[in-house]
């Protein structure tokens, strides 16, 4: 079953804006930012979750299969860069 809550447009400088209540916030656990889409004549309001969500979870994933060796070898190859720029 979905909430459905009533409220009006508010003028923010050139815009307008909706204030959301805050059972509406908890229930959909947005804390500061969000997502606007435009899907069938609608706006839909989603929260934005990080870049690297999930990385951590393939990472291991990866570890336990074994695919997470070094793409060129084990052997890596120095550069002059890496022996008169570099600094340690």
């Amino acid at each position: 079953m979905s909430t459905v809550v009533k409220t009006r447009l508010i003028k923010i400088g050139n815009s307008q804006g909706i204030r959301i209540p805050k059972l509406l916030l908890e229930q959909s656990r947005i804390v500061e930012e969000v997502e606007l889409k435009l899907e069938r004549n609608q706006i839909v309001v989603c929260a934005v979750h990080p870049a690297r969500r999930h990385w951590e979870d393939a990472f291991k994933a990866m570890g336990e299969r074994g695919d997470d060796g070094l793409l060129d070898g084990e052997v890596a190859v120095s550069t002059s860069w890496d022996e008169e720029e570099w600094e340690w």
